[in-house]
């Protein structure tokens, strides 16, 4: 038997003894392999034995840890049920409030899906924008009118290829983030009054485009785990005459769900059939617990006529850079390209700059690799904070990657009340309804995770839950 299994046995048994309680650092390798009297290289293959197991994590530049056990996981939401009505948007005033409390330091920001600074790549940046400034200040003084510069979109069709989208730069659009692709998009193939088909629950931002460009939603039934049912969308398209579908299939705002390969396939033949443009928002797709990364939808479209590809660095690098950017079919991208320019002139050249120098020395890959664990700690710390704070019987999302969850709570609750009861309080949350283009989920809650954990963090669940419990359900 291999001494690095007896080593990791003796752990083990430290662990099952208390020695190393949950959530306790366990000694550094030079400590472990003087007092086992063995290599380093044997502490490491046992404490990688340890970590298959599920007994200890890596914190990245802190160590191992002992994981704590998992408690029971709550039900997940069922799938949606909204009515296949295209409507008008409404109701979507709060999300002003949201956006202003993301700017005050003293909130705890449960409600904006903005990664705080401690899980940004913050020194790794700063040193890509002070490099930019003093070896290209002149340049980063200019316009860097559409399409964008030219290093940055090759950096993206890099990144591109590697998720299994081939995408020449030349085909690549830079924008002021994605919101802007979106908008972008929907201005590319649809007018005022025509019909977008979005998952239900949506991002509130992809409502608030759909709402200033005067055009009507109609939300189709999704699942928290595999997203956008396709059978409802099939018998929307035969029923109405859907101008654009747009979605975020993988790790989805709000639900977190990713859809199956399979599933993407289906929907790019849909789209084939029915004529249809789908806009993908694949923003969180570079944040996926598990090692491979899930293809894009725009993958699925062999012959790149029907998905228009919209993104950003916003939840991965830093969203004040505000740059995203899109990928549409060759016969939109004149139209989307014009409609940049005359929109806003050009995306910011120093941002831009930064970013393709970040991308091309790796420091983008390195920053992904700790990050994804972290969120995946961190969405396993709020759902067990709300099994010990909120009323039993509340439903929570699993996600597989990204930073967000979707509580669903006893009918009757009104999330819309509570949320401003806590902007009061000190602490945002994201209320179900702005979710919806026709205000339903009214007894639902988005959660960012993307927080350190805290004495004040974990007060401010402990004092929503105890408001929750104290609604009288319906």
């Amino acid at each position: 038997m291999p001494l690095y299994h007896d080593i990791a046995t003796k752990i083990r048994e430290h662990i099952a003894a208390g020695v190393y309680p949950p959530g306790a650092r366990l000694p550094g390798v030079r400590r472990l392999s003087q007092q086992f009297g063995v290599s380093i290289s044997t502490v490491v293959q046992a404490q990688q034995q340890l970590e298959n197991a599920g007994l200890i994590e890596a914190r990245p530049r802190s160590g191992y840890y002992v994981r704590r056990p998992k408690g029971p996981q709550p039900d997940p939401p069922a799938p949606s049920q909204p009515d296949l009505e295209p409507t008008p948007v409404t109701g979507q005033a709060l999300v002003l409030q949201l956006a202003q409390a993301a700017n005050q330091p003293d909130f705890v920001q449960l409600g904006a899906a903005v990664p705080e600074a401690s899980f940004l790549p913050m020194r790794a940046l700063q040193r890509s924008l002070a490099k930019v400034v003093r070896l290209q200040g002149t340049r980063a003084a200019d316009y860097a009118f559409p399409p964008g510069l030219a290093e940055l979109r090759h950096q993206i069709s890099r990144r591109m290829y590697l998720s299994g989208s081939p995408v020449k730069p030349e085909h690549i659009l830079i924008t002021n983030g994605c919101q802007e692709a979106i908008s972008l998009a929907l201005r590319s193939v649809a007018k005022a009054g025509d019909i977008i088909a979005v998952e239900s629950p949506t991002f509130y931002g992809l409502l608030q485009v759909i709402e200033s460009l005067g055009m009507n939603a109609l939300e189709i039934p999704t699942d928290p785990r595999t997203g956008i049912s396709l059978p409802a969308l099939e018998l929307a398209l035969e029923k109405w005459p859907v101008a654009a579908c747009a979605l975020i299939p993988n790790f989805s705002n709000p639900l977190g769900g990713q859809m199956p390969d399979a599933h993407k396939q289906q929907l790019a033949d849909l789209a084939k059939r029915y004529r249809l443009k789908l806009i993908e928002d694949d923003i969180y797709g570079d944040l996926g617990f598990n090692r491979e990364r899930p293809r894009p939808l725009h993958s699925f479209d062999a012959e790149g006529d029907s998905v228009i590809y919209c993104s950003s660095f916003s939840k991965t690098i830093a969203q004040g850079l505000r740059v995203g950017w899109m990928v549409p079919p060759e016969s939109l991208f004149e139209e989307a390209e014009y409609l940049k320019y005359v929109t806003n002139l050009a995306a910011p050249t120093l941002p831009q700059l930064a970013l393709a120098d970040f991308l091309a020395h790796g420091g983008y890959e390195r920053h992904l690799r700790q990050i994804k664990d972290r969120y995946a700690q961190q969405l396993e710390l709020f759902t067990q904070a709300i099994g010990r704070h909120f009323p039993a019987g509340t439903k929570v999302t699993q996600p597989q990657g990204g930073f967000v969850i979707w509580l669903e709570l006893a009918k009757g609750i009104d999330t819309l009340q509570i949320a401003q009861r806590a902007l009061k309080r000190g602490f945002s949350i994201a209320p179900g309804q702005i979710f919806s283009a026709t205000q339903k989920y009214r007894n639902c809650i988005r959660l960012s995770c993307a927080l350190p954990w805290t004495a004040r963090l974990e007060s401010a669940l402990h004092e929503l839950g105890s408001w929750l419990k104290a609604e009288p359900p319906s």
